[in-house]
């Protein structure tokens, strides 16, 4: 009998690899889901983890065993969100990879990508300005911050790589520095469409065009910078 019972309690401690990885994976996703939905609905100060893992239907110990800090919470919501967004951007792209396309194209399809944003992803620049707000006010360190800057970093490969395409084809303004091109257009096209993605903008009674209003913005961004 004590073979069998250790025979038996020794098939219990086999574990299945695979079967763990992906509750593990299942976990990681419900807490980065629900801190989401919290996170861009109010401001992030005031939701504690333990709200998230409440509302994700686990206990805040096992949400420490994937995120160490709220910060860092933040980063990996961020990562994932914004991921989501630049993999379907991407199936925006011609099927050449904007070799067909002119630098000022390839120029009106980056500031056409804001709009999309603005279009599908209107909870991700809720998310996005708040935690921003949040990075200021809690004096978040140096590397979470360095992290999060890094996510950006599709967006100015894509400038780069445009750019440069407009030295050789003179399609794009290229006696405008670069940095000062790209920090001009990230802020001013980020701006708006968060600030219209939250709300704080003037809405009449009888109402308004928001994605007409944010097809000026491009508009103007393109006599500003496209070569005449």
């Amino acid at each position: 009998m004590q073979a069998d019972h250790e025979a038996v309690s020794g098939a219990k401690r086999v574990r299945n690899p695979e079967k763990d990885a992906a509750e593990q994976a299942k976990r990681k996703q419900a807490f980065l889901e629900k801190g989401f939905e919290l996170f861009s609905g109010k401001s992030i100060e005031a939701i504690r983890l333990q709200d998230v893992a409440r509302a994700s239907g686990y206990g805040v110990a096992t949400l420490y065993r994937y995120f160490s800090t709220k910060a860092g919470f933040c980063v990996a919501i961020a990562e994932w969100k914004w991921g989501e967004f630049f993999k379907a951007n991407r199936k925006r792209r011609p099927r050449d990879n904007f070799e067909s396309m002119t630098a000022a194209d390839m120029f009106s399809f980056y500031l056409d990508s804001f709009l999309e944003l603005y279009r599908k992803y209107k909870a991700l620049l809720r998310f996005n300005q708040l935690f921003n707000i949040y990075l200021r006010a809690e004096n978040v360190d140096a590397d979470t911050v360095t992290a999060y800057q890094a996510l950006m970093r599709p967006i100015a490969d894509f400038f780069h790589d445009m750019y440069e395409k407009g030295k050789r084809d003179g399609t794009l303004r290229v006696d405008i520095p670069e940095r000062e091109m790209l920090s001009v257009t990230i802020h001013l096209m980020l701006a708006a469409v968060t600030r219209y993605a939250v709300g704080l903008v003037y809405q009449p009674e009888d109402g308004f065009d928001d994605l007409g209003e944010l097809e000026i913005l491009k508009e103007l961004l393109m006599r500003k910078y496209a070569a005449q």
